[in-house]
């Protein structure tokens, strides 16, 4: 096998011990491109939030079908946190229906490409 030395040779290098690793009957380790949890769940939430402004849901029923009823108060909605939360999130889910999704190919090596 051979590495080139070139900006993503760490990338391949790690790539490489995980594999000699997993064929010599070790565990590989940590696979340093898994998404975090926190990261994970941020995109679900967004693909739901996605999924309901395309069913023209309002932010407020997408809001209480993600965060449950009892957090969302009757008065003070427009100021309220959870609604800038709701609008991010399916802002977020339509830049991933848009093509963002390819981002999630290149973590957490978008920076050396």
């Amino acid at each position: 096998m051979v590495l080139p030395l070139d900006q993503l040779f760490e990338v391949r290098a790690m790539a490489a011990i995980r594999l000699w690793r997993g064929l010599s009957g070790r565990s590989p380790g940590r696979n340093p491109a898994e998404l975090p949890p926190a990261r994970r769940e941020r995109l679900i939430l967004a693909l739901r939030a996605l999924d309901g402004r395309l069913e023209n849901a309002s932010y407020r029923d997408i809001a209480e079908a993600l965060f449950s009823i009892s957090r969302i108060p009757e008065r003070g909605w427009k100021t309220h946190d959870i609604r800038d939360r709701t609008v991010r999130l399916a802002r977020l889910g339509y830049s991933l229906m848009q093509g963002g999704y390819r981002r999630l190919l290149l973590y957490p090596y978008r920076g050396r490409t």
